[in-house]
């Protein structure tokens, strides 16, 4: 990837909201303090336990204490939910672009430079990894996931009038500007068709690439349900 001329190498704000996560935590914070991206000189993690059970605050406070100059980690009391702890990271962040992560292993730090690179050329204001574009590998699981994952992107598409091909995608870059300036209100995963609604009222110019995704069963970890695609329902009527 080429810069623009005369660029400024830029931060990036990494965005983790972690609930019960202790089995992949740690390996997914190596592999994105470790990337290398064009045009990216410092990344900084921003760590948000949601109210985690199962040992996952300790490996947080491990992994802050290893990376002290590269992570800082939060702690929610109560269980609040995805858009909760994302709303406390992006109130703590201090880049020029972020991301979000979540922390397992289903999508691939690797992929930051492709999502990335509109933003930092100038091209875009913020950029979706869709799972659904190809020319990159996916785990093949669940018929009717996919199925309301693509119903959601296009009742979400009707409204907002896009094109998106991966509403609910975790991996979404902001120019961190852009993102501090949405007064996002849903506190669970309502917060991707939110977002997306606030982002395409303000006229941002939005790029899609495609990403590897290698999903999760519910043996495995998976949380989300039927009843969050419900919710997303709800959320893109309300912000439409």
């Amino acid at each position: 990837m080429r810069l623009p001329w005369g660029c400024v190498l830029m931060k990036l704000s990494v965005l983790m909201p972690i609930y019960n996560e202790k089995e992949f935590l740690e390996d997914i914070v190596k592999k994105v303090l470790r990337q290398q991206v064009v045009g990216i000189d410092e990344i900084e993690l921003i760590m948000v336990d949601d109210c985690s059970c199962d040992g996952t605050i300790e490996v947080v406070k491990d992994l802050a204490q290893k990376y002290p100059q590269q992570i800082q980690a939060f702690y929610h009391e109560h269980n609040k939910g995805k858009g909760a702890a994302l709303k406390t990271a992006i109130g703590k962040m201090t880049g020029d672009i972020c991301i979000v992560q979540d922390a397992d292993l289903e999508y691939d730090p690797a992929d930051y430079p492709l999502v990335l690179e509109p933003i930092i050329q100038g091209r875009a204001d913020c950029v979706y990894g869709s799972r659904f574009l190809g020319g990159r590998s996916k785990r093949v699981l669940f018929f009717w996931h996919s199925l309301g994952n693509k119903f959601l992107t296009l009742l979400s598409n009707m409204f907002t009038n896009l094109n998106l091909t991966d509403m609910e995608t975790c991996y979404k870059a902001f120019r961190c500007d852009i993102l501090k300036s949405l007064p996002i209100e849903s506190s669970r995963f309502g917060f991707e068709p939110e977002v997306t609604s606030k982002i395409a009222k303000k006229k941002c110019r939005i790029y899609e690439v495609g990403i590897s995704y290698q999903g999760r069963t519910y043996e495995e970890g998976k949380k989300i349900t039927w009843k969050d695609g419900v919710q997303a329902i709800w959320t893109i009527l309300k912000y439409h």
